[in-house]
């Protein structure tokens, strides 16, 4: 039996609001509507909601500090793996770069099936081929 199930994964983020836009964008999925607390200047958290249900979700992080990729002297954490398919990839990759994602890496010339990205504030991000 498990002692607990997946809920939602939660990125630290300068602005939520901003930043949930951006993956609204990438995903196609809703910035789910309700009461967010809100701070001074805007969301303190903001959730995007799946077809699915799926969640993922962005809190204010105060003095946040984006991730060096790749390096040890301020580590990813983790990252996100968004899956696309192998024919779309290349324009994945524009519309991306478009909505404020910076390639970190490549795919060294189609020799592996991922590129590796940063979000608008950092985070590290993939899109992988299927």
């Amino acid at each position: 039996m498990a002692v607990a199930t997946m809920g939602v994964t939660v990125l630290d983020c300068p602005n939520p609001r901003e930043l949930a836009e951006f993956y609204a964008a990438v995903l196609d999925w809703k910035i789910e509507a309700g009461d967010e607390s809100a701070g001074e200047d805007g969301d303190e958290w903001v959730d995007l909601v799946g077809p699915d249900g799926q969640k993922l979700a962005f809190q204010r992080s105060e003095g946040y500090q984006p991730p060096i990729w790749p390096s040890t002297d301020k580590p990813q954490q983790f990252h996100l793996d968004l899956s696309v398919p192998k024919e779309r990839l290349d324009a994945a990759e524009r519309e991306v770069l478009r909505l404020g994602a910076t390639l970190l890496e490549g795919d060294h010339d189609g020799k592996r099936n991922w590129r590796v990205y940063a979000d608008p504030v950092g985070h590290p991000f993939c899109l992988c081929a299927c």
